[in-house]
């Protein structure tokens, strides 16, 4: 009986161990490891706009990102716009009289694409800042969409933003944020076209925008 009891307490005091192990949760361990992502602001005009539109960017962008712990997140972004006008043209230059006259618009558009990398660090609670460097292949168009030529560039932007969750599982999120970006090695633009972006400056600033996805 002797030897019975003491197993018994061995067994309980095992047991105890057991569950208390258990319920402490793995360092580093995350239900929704993945996001997927992308600017809301790209919907309005694939809804409201011909995509043919002198002033439509055909816009695409999504991003994939993983979250390495708590604080920090990496990630990738596909990018491809269409420009049709300098992009260093920033709010406090009349940006929006400037669309609408079409004093400063290019004579064809700009084709930017590319794939580049992202890293988010959280700051507090939802707060979160982001770094984006995103490397472009340029294709130069005249107005009927002729290719003109190709060139580079290395665009990079800084976001701060606020990851806000949705939904019971809160796998949907939206993220307003704040972002500028600014462009270097902007390289075989033709004298047309450069001569519209050396009137301006080689950065955007405070562009608002808000980022819809959801965590997988």
């Amino acid at each position: 009986m002797r030897y019975l009891y003491l197993a018994l307490l061995a067994f309980i005091n095992i047991d105890g161990y057991a569950q208390s192990f258990e319920s402490k949760p793995a360092a580093h361990q995350f239900d929704d490891t993945y996001s997927i992502s992308l600017p809301f602001i790209i919907v309005p005009q694939l809804a409201t706009k011909s995509w043919d539109d002198r002033i439509h960017t055909q816009h695409i962008e999504f991003h994939l990102k993983r979250d390495l712990d708590d604080k920090n997140t990496i990630g990738l972004k596909f990018a491809t716009w269409r420009l049709f006008q300098p992009m260093g043209i920033v709010w406090w230059d009349g940006l929006l009289d400037k669309i609408e006259s079409e004093s400063e618009f290019y004579p064809g558009h700009v084709r930017e694409t590319g794939l580049g990398i992202s890293y988010q660090r959280k700051v507090w609670k939802g707060l979160f800042t982001t770094v984006e460097v995103l490397p472009q292949f340029k294709t130069y168009l005249d107005l009927d969409g002729n290719d003109l030529g190709n060139g580079f560039k290395l665009y990079n932007s800084f976001h701060v933003g606020y990851h806000i969750p949705l939904g019971k599982a809160k796998r949907f999120f939206i993220e307003p944020q704040v972002h500028s970006q600014f462009w270097v090695f902007d390289t075989n633009t033709p004298e047309a076209f450069k001569t519209l972006d050396d009137k301006w400056r080689d950065y955007f600033l405070f562009e608002p925008n808000i980022y819809v996805g959801f965590k997988f």
